[in-house]
């Protein structure tokens, strides 16, 4: 890939990624807000963020303050949103705010998702190694959130 592709695409990959960014804002968690976007041709296919199932309370934490067992994550949210659409995640590239867990980067893997790019990552790395070995292409962008 040429020079130019390549600084266009960093672009648009950046500008992607503060677009998750403002989706995590959409969470009701308080602990960490997530955000995620599916891209394929450049169009926007799903978005997600981390929270509670569909018809539950949107408090995501416990009394401890730790994270509910049933909260699903942004990425998980997006991947399964284009489940019930007529879309088509194979090849497509995944824009989140922060790296992928070891469970959602199965998911991430087997819907065909080519790409995933973040900005933070988590605390456990097992799911981004994963995803390497997968041959899934993984890029981690510095983005300052206050922008």
């Amino acid at each position: 890939m040429s020079l130019m592709l390549d600084e266009k695409q960093l672009k648009y990959d950046t500008a992607y990624l503060r677009m998750a960014f403002e989706w995590a804002k959409l969470s009701h968690c308080k602990r960490k807000q997530v955000g995620a976007l599916i891209v394929k041709d450049r169009m926007i296919i799903s978005d997600g963020y981390n929270g509670t199932p569909s018809g539950f309370d949107n408090c995501c934490e416990d009394e401890h303050f730790d994270t509910k067992w049933m909260v699903l994550h942004a990425e998980a949210n997006a991947i399964l949103k284009v489940a019930a659409s007529t879309q088509s995640t194979n090849g497509a590239t995944l824009y989140i705010t922060l790296s992928p867990c070891k469970d959602c980067s199965k998911l991430i893997h087997q819907s065909g998702i080519k790409r995933v790019v973040y900005a933070n990552e988590y605390k456990d790395t097992t799911g981004v190694d994963f995803l390497r070995k997968a041959g899934v292409e993984l890029l981690k962008i510095e983005i300052d959130e206050r922008k």
